[in-house]
């Protein structure tokens, strides 16, 4: 069946629901995770954790253990925070890039602007030393005059 342009298009109905999130504070929230996922404080809060775990499950009695030895839900657990972690990771690392990226074209931008002025100010410096080079010095006006002066008394001088 073709569609017809002088026809509206059917709706369709889809049974997911559309979910709509703040990209950018589920960026920081991923950001805030990543930061506390790479501290020391991290590691012995799970270290503490898997301890206890074992601890428990090697020296409960038996009708208190929740996961004998093999510790299969233990796995479990950590393999489920792993999956979600090297995503938010990876999430954080990407807006890091982007700020990064931001940040590069800031820097090249400021010099661009720096590069141009320092050349506009060579040039200026440049164009001053050719004007002073034109400029009389007082010790030149000071020789020209004492020859003068000496032209003039040789004219003055017995005729």
């Amino acid at each position: 069946m073709t569609a017809r342009l002088d026809q509206p298009r059917e709706i369709r109905r889809t049974f997911v629901p559309r979910v709509h999130y703040d990209p950018d504070s589920f960026g920081r929230l991923s950001e805030r995770i990543a930061r506390f996922l790479g501290t020391a404080r991290f590691l012995v809060y799970m270290t503490a954790f898997v301890t206890v775990w074992i601890g428990w499950n090697m020296l409960a009695p038996p009708f208190l253990k929740f996961d004998p030895y093999p510790f299969i839900f233990l796995t479990l657990m950590l393999s489920l925070q792993a999956s979600y972690a090297a995503p938010l990771i990876l999430l954080a690392q990407n807006r890091q890039d982007d700020r990064d990226r931001v940040q590069y074209e800031q820097d090249r931008s400021r010099n661009e602007r720096n590069i141009a002025d320092t050349e506009y100010l060579t040039r200026e410096i440049a164009g001053l030393r050719v004007a002073l080079s034109e400029v009389v010095t007082r010790d030149f006006l000071r020789s020209e005059l004492q020859q003068i002066m000496k032209e003039l008394d040789g004219k003055d001088g017995p005729r």
